[in-house]
């Protein structure tokens, strides 16, 4: 059954779904801005027009995502052609209703990939338990952050901004209070909730904020020139405006692929740790005035609840392929070839004696996963109010790995563990005790801003979710060596 509603540039009709026990009404691929094409290909994002007639919103929108990362990632990320990429998808338990709270969720895939019509972020769940949720689609790899000359630097962060100013105009229509908004995000799309927490021009879209697995690496104005520099040079043309324009969307992606060194076995940790392989936001003084950190050490964001995740294994398969590099070096040895002085080395296989314990390629593996993200849980909540700072940690392992990886912790925040691909990872009955505690808390944070447990006061603690469910004191403390090798 069809639905009708109005926005600020006309008309949309979405689709009626009767769940059981419940309605949800999905509303897909609305237009927050006009399609990134032609000279707006690099510019930032412009406001939609209004259109005639009525938007059909019952199939997913265009993304950005062109080539999935497939052979890395669990998450099923479709990719659907078109041009008009900058769009939302706001799944509602009642369009009739008003003031119910918001959550806009922002994808991962390393700001290179993903998709926010993956059948994982559906709103269902959300809207079973009253919450209206509003997924967004942002411009990726070189064209969404890197850097163009004469172009407008962080267009995906404009794009972020964008989406959000929509949710301000519009979310009302949809059921949904203006004044009840929290950004989430997964991964690369945790980092843009982190980003827009640390962004004056972000304040005002949203009261609360959630950020599972998020990372804060940015790139100096030099740095984006640099990876510019190398992008134009593999595609064989100036690293100008002009240059970048004259490029086809395949040629750029080819070259932004080239642009990367090809590396294996230890160094893939390495490039990994460093996060050169991949595009970030560029501080560029004036979208992104300072790194995040920076930016939480002066008090930006200060009065925005936080909760924020991290899984224990989140990037740890990695380093099984380079197993025959890291077996020789023995425990101390392969830390030490990631960055870490011999003292920091034993400390930190001591704080983590359940990896030591199974060997090189365990502890470099989570070596790699602290440095990349579960030091952002520590680094982040010391420069905030720790009344309102809420952590968690992802410590059920998968059935097919024996580790907490990466993404894991998804279908139990969006309670979707029947979804496809699920099982893969989480086998054919997926734990509802623990889809009950992470979803139960992020609706009790989007609606409240308390998900529930301790907050991480000076006691740094964390709800752990693993084969019981505890508050932990000190959850992350055994990441504290891990630190110096970020940006290694």
């Amino acid at each position: 059954m069809d639905a009708l509603l109005t926005t600020t540039s006309g008309q949309v009709r979405g689709t009626r779904r009767q769940l059981p026990g419940f309605d949800s009404f999905a509303f897909l691929g609305i237009p927050y801005a006009e399609p990134p094409v032609g000279p707006l290909r690099f510019a930032a994002p412009q406001p939609r027009g209004r259109w005639d007639g009525v938007l059909d919103a019952t199939m997913p929108g265009s993304t950005p995502q062109r080539r999935p990362f497939a052979d890395v990632t669990t998450i099923p990320e479709p990719s659907v052609p078109g041009d008009d990429i900058l769009n939302v998808s706001v799944f509602t338990p009642d369009p009739g209703a008003a003031g119910l709270p918001v959550l806009v969720w922002i994808h991962g895939g390393g700001y290179l990939a993903g998709s926010p019509a993956s059948p994982w972020y559906d709103g269902a769940a959300f809207n079973r338990d009253g919450v209206v949720t509003v997924n967004l689609s942002y411009r990726l790899g070189h064209q969404g952050f890197g850097t163009v000359p004469g172009a407008v630097a962080n267009r995906g962060v404009l794009d972020w901004l964008a989406a959000l100013r929509w949710v301000q105009d519009n979310i009302a229509a949809f059921g949904g209070d203006p004044s009840k908004v929290t950004i989430a995000g997964q991964s690369a799309g945790g980092g843009a909730v982190l980003h827009l927490l640390a962004l004056a021009s972000g304040q005002g879209l949203f009261r609360s904020a959630l950020s599972a697995s998020g990372v804060t690496r940015t790139l100096s104005a030099d740095e984006g020139r640099r990876r510019a520099e190398r992008v134009a040079r593999a595609a064989g043309v100036p690293c100008t405006l002009e240059g970048f324009h004259s490029l086809t969307e395949d040629q750029l992606l080819d070259a932004q692929a080239a642009a990367v060194p090809e590396v294996t076995g230890i160094d893939v940790l390495r490039q990994a740790v460093a996060d050169s392989a991949i595009p970030s936001p560029v501080v560029d003084g004036e979208v992104v005035p300072t790194a995040p950190l920076d930016a939480f050490a002066s008090g930006a964001g200060a009065g925005v609840p936080l909760m924020m995740g991290a899984a224990d294994d989140e990037f740890s398969p990695m380093a099984r392929a380079a197993a025959s590099d890291l077996e020789p070096l023995g425990n101390l040895g392969a830390l030490a070839a990631l960055g870490m002085t011999p003292d920091a080395a034993v400390r930190y296989a001591e704080a983590n004696a359940d990896a030591a314990t199974q060997g090189a390629v365990r502890l470099a593996g989570r070596a790699v996963t602290d440095a990349m993200f579960r030091t952002v849980v520590p680094l982040v909540a010391q420069h905030r109010d720790p009344e309102t700072t809420w952590a968690y940690r992802w410590s059920l392992p998968s059935i097919a790995s024996g580790l907490a990886e990466h993404c894991h912790d998804l279908p139990s925040l969006f309670d979707c563990l029947s979804a496809p691909d699920v099982d893969a990872f989480a086998g054919a009955e997926p734990p509802q005790r623990l889809a009950d505690e992470l979803h139960g808390a992020a609706v009790r944070f989007v609606t409240d801003g308390d998900p529930g447990w301790a907050p991480w006061g000076g006691t740094r603690t964390a709800r752990t979710l693993g084969q019981d469910v505890r508050d932990m004191p000190g959850a992350f403390d055994s990441t504290n060596e891990a630190v110096a090798l970020r940006g290694a």
